[in-house]
């Protein structure tokens, strides 16, 4: 006679045990209609797991984000159904969930084409018609092996001998198909529906290069139509606003073979990258940080006794000369504690904030590059806070409140807090952990923030706080971070002297606020679909003459206005004065300032915004301060 006992706290008692789907009924039968799996004294079921003791048990529906995840799980299963019934001899590999989606990974000589999609996803459908009943089966390890190789499954058989010994090994059948599952599932097929197949790509088994490759479809799967059309506009609009289009079409940057990873930056481009990094130093600075600069080549055993070396030596470039070997620096921590320990440091000169723009360089897979967003060399606006234990609180609290402003400034307000906690491989005492964690979730509750917390997703050394940004299109972009660590001061030998005249360890304070510039551009990029805010915009003003004969008037317009800082250009080409209007606003200019002769003898500018509003006409003085305003305003204020 289990007794269930339901997330509101109430009690059902039954007379014999009861599936989960049993229970959904038991409430109501529109619960038990919408109910894909449940929640089973913690752990995700089947609605057809059978309860036989008491438990506590929650229903999962198509509104929760684990029912989103069983969707897509399930939605894989239905698209390697569909793909062997059309190609018979495909082998499955894996398809797991991924971000908005999934993917199923296939052995096959066919190379999947568009119109295969089209033909697959057509097959998917009709199995969702035919609501074809998903039934769980556990078997042993000796029988699934020898089932899979009877159908010439030989991945299968891979994966199933590569579990641990005693794991319990399930397949989920649909009809007459079976795959290799932990699950849960829906509970048929006629669940699904809402999805659609994205891309095919090629991927090597494992992921290794070594290995065969493998044909990658994509697909993406929502609780309903309603979401999928959204999530497929969105994915329309990412399109239009890719950074790699956008750069190319306002010359901003290039990246090519002969230096993969690495970002070539135009005029433009570094306009707006100087004018960032002159901005955060201007900011770091009012914060009372000190800017250093670090070497980008250092001995292997710096970074073997910070413990990076084990930790992130695959993705390090070496280098050996006199008979020494050297590392292109990754990261910026070590060479900073380096500053610290020239000279002995007092309890008075904490917290001491170390600022670097630095330029770092990771060996990241060729596959995985990605425009400016993913790349190999690319800088920091890197810093790191010594400081006593203390101090890490009022340290992290003023931060946050220095990252508001940063990200208010380019036109971002919308933040999500997540607390990483500790990893399984990890550096330190727990005790140290405890210290670190609490200090964070303090610092995070004394700015009364809404925070979630990802276990184990902290770096080997510390934990942190990852700052998430959503963009006008609701993405979200990973950008901040704080981290406490414990560890590698001491591993480095760093120490103060305290107010006891004792030698402590100081803690050491990671943070970064946009992370990778080239990255941060490259969000800015596709946030604003190149319509930069003035104060970021390559070119803020462009001077355009109707004849020659308002050439030297309009080259006193342009000096004047660089003479008190703005970027402009004037355009004096013996073009209509219609073309030279539709080019620029190409550009995404954000002035264009017409002179005619009306305008000389006036001695105004007629000013037209990029978005084609009439301004009307201006003193050059009045001008002055409507751009000197807009460029103030930065990016807190959306453009029209």
């Amino acid at each position: 006679m289990p007794v269930v006992t339901l997330p509101d706290g109430s009690q059902r008692t039954f007379e014999q045990p009861v599936s989960v789907h049993d229970v959904a009924a038991d409430i109501g039968p529109g619960l038990a209609k919408a109910a894909l799996a449940g929640v089973v004294d913690g752990r995700e079921r089947d609605t057809s797991f059978l309860i036989e003791d008491d438990a506590e048990i929650a229903i999962i529906t198509d509104r929760d984000e684990a029912g989103l995840e069983i969707i897509r799980h399930s939605t894989a299963h239905l698209l390697a159904m569909a793909t062997q019934d059309i190609f018979p001899g495909v082998q499955v590999t894996i398809g797991p969930v991924i971000e908005d989606g999934f993917y199923y990974d296939f052995a096959t000589e066919h190379h999947f084409t568009p119109e295969d999609l089209e033909k697959i996803e057509a097959r998917m459908q009709e199995l969702v018609a035919e609501d074809i009943p998903v039934q769980r089966i556990v078997t042993s390890r000796e029988r699934a092996i020898e089932l899979f190789q009877g159908i010439g499954e030989d991945y299968k058989v891979k994966i199933i001998e590569e579990l641990p010994e005693g794991e319990e090994i399930s397949l989920y059948k649909q009809g007459d198909w079976g795959d290799l599952c932990r699950g849960p599932h829906v509970p048929s097929t006629g669940k699904l529906g809402a999805f659609k197949l994205t891309k095919v790509a090629g991927a090597y088994w494992r992921g290794d290069s070594s290995n065969e490759m493998l044909q990658r479809v994509y697909g993406t799967a929502w609780a309903n139509k309603k979401q999928l059309k959204q999530y497929l506009n969105r994915l329309e609009e990412a399109e239009k606003r890719d950074h790699r289009k956008i750069g190319k079409k306002l010359d901003l940057f290039h990246t090519q073979e002969e230096a993969p990873g690495m970002v070539f930056w135009h005029p433009a481009g570094w306009t707006i990258y100087q004018t960032i990094e002159q901005y955060m130093r201007a900011q770091q600075v009012a914060q009372g940080y000190q800017e250093i600069r670090t070497p980008q080549l250092v001995d292997l055993s710096l970074w073997e006794k910070s413990g990076h070396a084990d930790k992130f030596g695959d993705d390090m470039f070496m280098l050996k000369a006199e008979e020494r070997e050297f590392a292109v620096k990754p990261m910026n921590c070590p060479c900073h504690v380096q500053v610290f320990n020239q000279g002995l440091k007092s309890y008075r000169d904490l917290p001491l904030r170390l600022a670097e723009f630095g330029s770092c360089h990771r060996n990241e897979p060729s596959g995985s590059l990605h425009g400016i967003m993913r790349v190999r060399g690319f800088v920091q606006d890197d810093a790191h806070i010594f400081c006593t234990e203390e101090q890490i609180q009022p340290e992290v609290s003023a931060f946050i409140d220095f990252l508001h402003e940063v990200y208010a400034d380019f036109g971002f307000s919308d933040v999500i807090y997540r607390l990483s906690t500790r990893p399984e491989q990890r550096v330190g005492s727990d005790a140290d952990w405890d210290r670190a964690e609490k200090a964070l979730a303090d610092a995070l509750d004394a700015q009364d923030l809404p925070w979630e917390e990802l276990p184990g997703e902290g770096a080997f050394y510390g934990p942190k706080i990852e700052f998430s940004l959503k963009d006008c299109i609701g993405r979200v972009w990973q950008l901040g971070t704080i981290q406490v660590d414990f560890s590698m001061p001491g591993r480095l030998d760093a120490q103060y002297v305290a107010e006891d005249g004792s030698r402590q360890v100081p803690v050491m304070l990671h943070r970064a606020i946009l992370g990778s510039f080239e990255r941060f551009i490259g969000i800015l990029i596709e946030h604003y679909e190149g319509v930069f805010p003035t104060w970021l915009s390559p070119t803020q003003a462009v001077v355009l003459n109707i004849t020659d004969k308002q050439s030297e008037y309009a080259k006193s317009v342009e000096d004047s206005l660089k003479n008190k800082g703005f970027r402009v250009v004037s355009d004096l080409r013996n073009e209509k004065i219609g073309f030279k209007i539709r080019e620029h606003t190409i550009q995404k200019v954000p002035y264009l300032l017409v002179v005619g002769d009306k305008e000389v003898e006036s001695q105004t500018v007629a000013v037209r915004a990029r978005r084609g509003e009439d301004l009307g006409s201006m003193d050059l003085g009045a001008f002055e301060a409507h751009l000197a305003q807009d460029v103030a305003r930065r990016g807190r204020v959306a453009l029209d």
